[in-house]
């Protein structure tokens, strides 16, 4: 199910866009601060974000921005009252992909979610790549400078949400949710697999990809 985290100090617009949204088929989150905002994005990265510009402390606009530079690259659509030209180039060049100003129907903000999520698809990267580690999602193939990577099916998996989140932390809730959908695991399941991702993608080479994050999960980074 594509996930939606909407960003609103005001709680009348969160519970409003959260409603309707979820009446759509989304699974809607919710945060009413930039710090809020920050940590539920970074643990399990949405499939798109409806951001307010002007949130108290950090607002929007310096939030999109430092996710662009962490290479967090979901659909990000602004919402604001500031409907100035230069206020929405500057909107635009912080990282955002459109720009919804206040008041707006709700009908309007679906239709720019699923223009964003169809762009989104069609420009997917099927080629993915962290540091010398590719992985070809196509192929369902792994290579680390230029060595082939072993992989069974379930660390297979592990390493494509790692590596699509990269270089953001996945909690452990998260990768057994990609991994085993529905179905719960045996308790050792996600550290068995983890250690022999490890094993395949880490231990051959000269420095190590997968990082521990103690309490809050794993991620991939170079």
């Amino acid at each position: 199910m594509t996930r939606i985290l909407v960003v609103d100090d005001v709680e009348d617009i969160r519970v409003n866009l959260s409603e309707y949204l979820t009446l759509k088929g989304y699974e809607v989150e919710t945060a009413n601060t930039s710090a809020e905002a920050d940590e539920k994005l970074r643990e399990n990265p949405p499939d798109l974000v409806l951001l307010d510009v002007g949130l108290p402390g950090r607002d929007g606009m310096a939030l999109c921005r430092s996710w662009r530079t962490d290479r967090f690259r979901m659909p990000v659509i602004m919402l604001t009252a500031r409907d100035a030209v230069d206020d929405r180039v500057t909107g635009l060049e912080s990282g955002a992909d459109d720009y919804v100003v206040k008041p707006f129907a709700l009908r309007e903000v679906a239709a720019r979610i699923e223009a964003q999520l169809r762009r989104a698809n069609v420009h997917e990267k099927r080629i993915l790549e962290v540091g010398d580690l590719t992985l070809d999602l196509d192929g369902r193939r792994a290579t680390r400078a230029g060595v082939e990577v072993k992989l069974n099916p379930t660390t297979l998996k592990i390493l494509t949400v790692l590596m699509k989140r990269s270089p953001g932390i996945v909690s452990r809730e998260a990768l057994e949710s990609a991994v085993w959908g529905n179905e719960t695991p045996a308790s050792d399941s996600l550290r068995s697999n983890l250690y022999l991702l490890r094993q395949a993608v880490d231990k051959p080479f000269a420095h190590a990809l997968i990082k521990t994050h103690p309490g809050l999960g794993w991620s991939i980074e170079e």
